[in-house]
């Protein structure tokens, strides 16, 4: 079973982070497997393209873990952050410029890089459980995933500098206030509710669609958005091969141990 699943409901083609048992954290691989997926799903011209998570968990960003075992040297920890942070920017711009719809199911906890995905979805749907944190500066990081380059233009950049600032945590209600979710709904009725949104999506006409979303992310817009990810990923390079960030990323496991 892959890092990654897909599977076609109803006309949308849904993706699953598929690793629960480290609350589909971020790894090289399953980044890789996730853009190869969209890719595939982009050939298919769905009604609209899902993305959700398996078990409690939406994501927790990028896995500390896997940033530890690469720390050997400052060289190694680069070039592993560098393919992780890089190829998770790539999704991102994947997904702005998919040709149908992007819809998000948040099933659980959103933190770190992978809010990106959540904030490239169209319309995003969170359970009760959900919430979306940073953490960035519990550990050291450099902020990732568009929370500078995406995060201040939909919420607006006094908001987010103090999210992120403080770490505040965003209830699936608080998003919802925000603008970041269309809808907060019990778990149970997660799925069921973005099925809808699918149904109501295939009543109209997908050139439309395509269209209207084009329109959005034109090619002048998502290079804007490109260059402020590219300036993200230097910034997070900068700061991850610290002694304070490894110092961070030991304390912050440590904690959680």
């Amino acid at each position: 079973m892959g890092l990654v699943e897909t599977e076609t409901r109803g006309g949308a083609i849904w993706i699953w982070l598929n690793r629960p048992d480290r609350h589909n954290a971020l790894v090289p691989g399953l980044v890789s497997e996730l853009r190869s997926a969209i890719a595939e799903a982009a050939m298919a011209e769905p009604v609209a393209l899902v993305l959700s998570g398996r078990g409690s968990s939406f994501s927790t960003g990028g896995d500390i873990g896997g940033f530890l075992d690469h720390a050997g040297s400052q060289a190694t920890l680069r070039a592993y952050s560098d393919e992780l942070v890089g190829n998770l920017h790539e999704t991102i711009l994947d997904l702005l410029s998919f040709p149908a719809p992007v819809l998000a199911a948040v099933n659980g906890p959103v933190t770190g890089g992978s809010a990106g995905l959540m904030l490239a979805a169209d319309m995003v749907a969170m359970s009760g459980t959900a919430f979306v944190q940073p953490y960035y500066n519990q550990v050291g990081f450099g902020p990732d995933g568009g929370w500078t380059a995406l995060l201040p233009d939909r919420i607006g950049t006094s908001k987010a500098l103090a999210i992120q600032y403080r770490n505040t945590r965003i209830s699936a209600s608080e998003a919802v206030e925000l603008g970041l979710a269309v809808c907060q709904v019990p778990g149970a009725e997660l799925v069921a509710t973005v099925d809808g949104w699918v149904v109501d999506l295939g009543k109209g006409f997908a050139q439309t669609h395509r269209t209207t979303r084009q329109s959005v992310w034109d090619a002048r817009r998502c290079a804007m958005v490109r260059d402020r990810l590219d300036q993200e990923k230097a910034r997070f390079l900068d700061l991850v091969s610290r002694q304070s960030t490894l110092d961070g990323m030991e304390e912050f496991t440590r904690k959680r141990a």
